[in-house]
């Protein structure tokens, strides 16, 4: 059988420019990422310097405006360079996706002296951001959140926990949703807190079954103090803001997903072509080959799932539903062909001696975060049939 070694993906990308910066992405990722990738998750250890070589890169800003120091990317760019990223390392490519989730309310409700003040930093600077919505009480029922902002004088002192919060205890910025009214959705607001606010503490970080280079922690607001300017948007505009970053947030971890799959695919495909049993490649056998096809058609109804998606977003069109979809079938599919990945290499890859296995483990909270499977199955029928009657 001929070498099987692995091929890039072959992008259909709009843009000269957006060829290159995928050229870039591919050298990034395959000098500085990869190569120790397997290592430091085994330690647990974060690649800051890689989040700052990013920074360097202008890619920490993509799908912004640069009038602020963005990319001026379409999201169909951005979410190809998630991709590349996750394939080489998740933790950075998911790293990169909720630095985006944080940087949404900012950039998308701020105004123009909160963008013009703020933003910069938080694209070029090399500062890494954290999204704050989850709590210990409310998860998927995120509305029900507990954490309360209260005003005094020209100022918001916000106290409560946090819970789940990617890069918590070490961003430099955290967009947080805290209630400053009533009950329910409409009594949360949105507010810009740096990582370094006097009252604000992370608790050790979760020990997680897999993604174990990306600190998951709590967040221990101990009345944090916030100016005014700092809150994002109108009072009881945060938890519409929030929805809002979490539908294109979703398009984010369904790329990563395609990232994850696409790395083990192409693991499995490299395995079988070299590996032999009762004097053949285990890839002339009719059981694998199909085991592969039906890999790879998968991944790539999901790529043009999340892409579909993402060019109805650069349009200005609705896209909720589509996003949902793709979160939905992209994370699924990741479970599905890193397990099947582990299969193929049979013995092989249930051992740390292959990626396969770090792959199957991190696919996983692909299926948790930023809204549940389940979650994303009641956003889709919503659309469908309309609210659920009670």
């Amino acid at each position: 059988m001929p070498d099987r070694t692995p091929q890039p993906v072959d992008r259909q990308l709009p843009t000269d420019e957006a060829r290159e910066l995928i050229a870039l992405v591919r050298d990034i990722a395959r000098q500085e990422i990869a190569p120790k990738a397997a290592e430091e998750e085994d330690t647990g250890r974060f690649p800051r310097e890689i989040f700052a070589l990013l920074s360097r890169s202008g890619l920490l800003g993509l799908p912004y405006d640069g009038e602020y120091g963005g990319g001026d990317q379409p999201y169909e760019v951005y979410l190809q360079v998630l991709e590349e990223l996750a394939a080489a390392r998740l933790t950075v490519g998911l790293g990169l996706s909720v630095h985006t989730l944080a940087c949404h309310a900012l950039a998308n409700y701020g105004t123009k002296q909160q963008r013009t003040e703020h933003l910069p930093a938080l694209l070029g600077d090399g500062l890494l951001g954290a999204y704050c919505l989850s709590e210990p009480s409310a998860g998927s029922d995120a509305a029900s959140l507990t954490t309360k902002a209260v005003r005094d004088d020209g100022s918001w002192v916000i106290s409560g926990t946090k819970a789940w919060i990617t890069h918590g205890g070490i961003a430099d910025f955290y967009t947080v949703m805290a209630r400053t009214g009533g009950a329910g959705a409409k009594g949360i607001t949105a507010f810009l807190v740096p990582g370094d606010a006097e009252g604000l503490s992370a608790a050790p970080p979760e020990k997680k079954m897999g993604l174990k280079g990306s600190p998951t922690a709590q967040l221990h607001f101990d009345g944090v103090r916030v100016p005014d300017e700092r809150r994002i948007g109108d009072e009881g505009q945060g938890f519409a803001i929030a929805l809002s970053a979490l539908d294109s947030g979703r398009l984010g971890i369904a790329a990563c997903a395609i990232g994850v799959a696409q790395a083990a695919l192409d693991e499995a495909v490299q395995y079988a072509a070299g590996r032999s049993q009762f004097g053949r490649p285990i890839g002339d056998f009719q059981g694998l080959r199909f085991l592969l096809a039906d890999m790879a058609t998968q991944i790539a109804a999901g790529r043009a799932l999340y892409l579909s998606a993402a060019r109805l977003r650069d349009a200005g069109r609705p896209f909720a539903r589509e996003a949902a979809m793709a979160k939905l079938h992209c994370t699924d599919t990741a479970m599905k062909a890193t397990t099947d990945a582990v299969q193929v290499l049979g013995g092989y890859g249930y051992t740390a001696d292959f990626p396969v296995e770090r792959y199957m483990r991190e696919a996983k909270v692909l299926q948790i975060v930023e809204g549940t499977n389940q979650i994303q199955r009641m956003v889709v029928a919503r659309h469908l049939l309309g609210p659920e009657t009670r």
